[in-house]
């Protein structure tokens, strides 16, 4: 085997990836079973989980879905068992479970004063809640392996004050932190070799947003063309634009990189406007 394929090399793997239904951990685990990685795809909807898997298994990759509650630690512990009697092992984590709802934006026509308190704590409990739990229950199985990787999905939303999203903004915030956090403490008590870090997508067009950037003729709203002036490669991300800094993250390459919050924007998060 080459270096090059010893710093990259996957084979074998097990991953577990929440909020297995969505667009971008389906895109992650297809990623994933290309490199030779076990996927194990997590979602409290199980037929978007099973979906996922079998559209893996139908390229030649090993893959399951589960259903599970990324907000219930009894739940999540239960999974976790059930993947160790099957695989023996975990060693990927991507907390890509989470998601905004409208009352926890501040919508047009409308001042933070309108806001849904209740939607806040759905909000806030989904993104930084759904992504502490499963890393404190896989994160467990990886400390006593003594070795794994987690990846926590951050957003151009916590680097930067961007209108509207209030709650999807400050638990994006608090994953990022947390990230930090974990991997700090992680690398100090065992031995440097379980690693924490994260993405910080730019703007992707997915299931959760196509009404917000998209008209339904086709064309681009107008939030969508004030995002596009902002970025200077001046076009939305594609999903599949994800896998590679992900594999990079979790493979041996990285393997002194542990705290940080890789963007993946178009250069978003560097352009002042000027």
């Amino acid at each position: 085997m080459s270096y090059l394929d010893r710093l990259f090399n996957l084979e074998g793997k097990v991953a577990v990836i929440t909020g297995g239904g969505g667009v971008l951990a389906s895109e992650i685990g297809h990623g994933f079973a290309q490199a030779g990685i076990k996927v194990v795809f997590l979602d409290i909807n199980e037929d978007a989980a099973k979906a996922a898997a079998r559209k893996v298994e139908e390229q030649g990759g090993v893959a399951i879905g589960l259903k599970t509650n990324v907000l219930d630690m009894d739940a999540l512990n239960a999974t976790c068992s059930v993947i160790l009697a099957k695989f023996r092992k975990i060693d990927i984590l991507v907390n890509a479970a989470g998601g905004n709802m409208a009352g926890a934006s501040v919508n047009p026509g409308q001042t933070i004063f309108d806001i849904s308190i209740d939607a806040l704590d759905k909000v806030t409990d989904l993104n930084f809640k759904g992504t502490v739990l499963p890393s404190l229950v896989f994160g467990k199985v990886m400390a006593e392996q003594k070795s794994g990787n987690i990846i926590n999905i951050s957003s151009m939303a916590a680097l930067q004050a961007i209108t509207r999203q209030v709650g999807y903004s400050a638990s994006k915030a608090a994953v990022s932190n947390f990230t930090m956090w974990m991997a700090m403490e992680m690398a100090m008590k065992f031995d440097g070799n379980v690693r924490v870090n994260a993405i910080a997508p730019g703007f992707f067009v997915g299931n959760q947003n196509r009404d917000l950037l998209i008209n339904p003729d086709g064309s681009y709203t107008e939030r969508s063309m004030k995002i596009l002036a902002n970025t200077p490669m001046n076009r939305f991300g594609d999903a599949s634009e994800i896998v590679g800094a992900v594999l990079f993250l979790v493979s041996d390459s990285a393997s002194f990189v542990t705290g940080v919050v890789l963007p993946i924007d178009g250069g978003f998060s560097t352009f002042s406007g000027v």
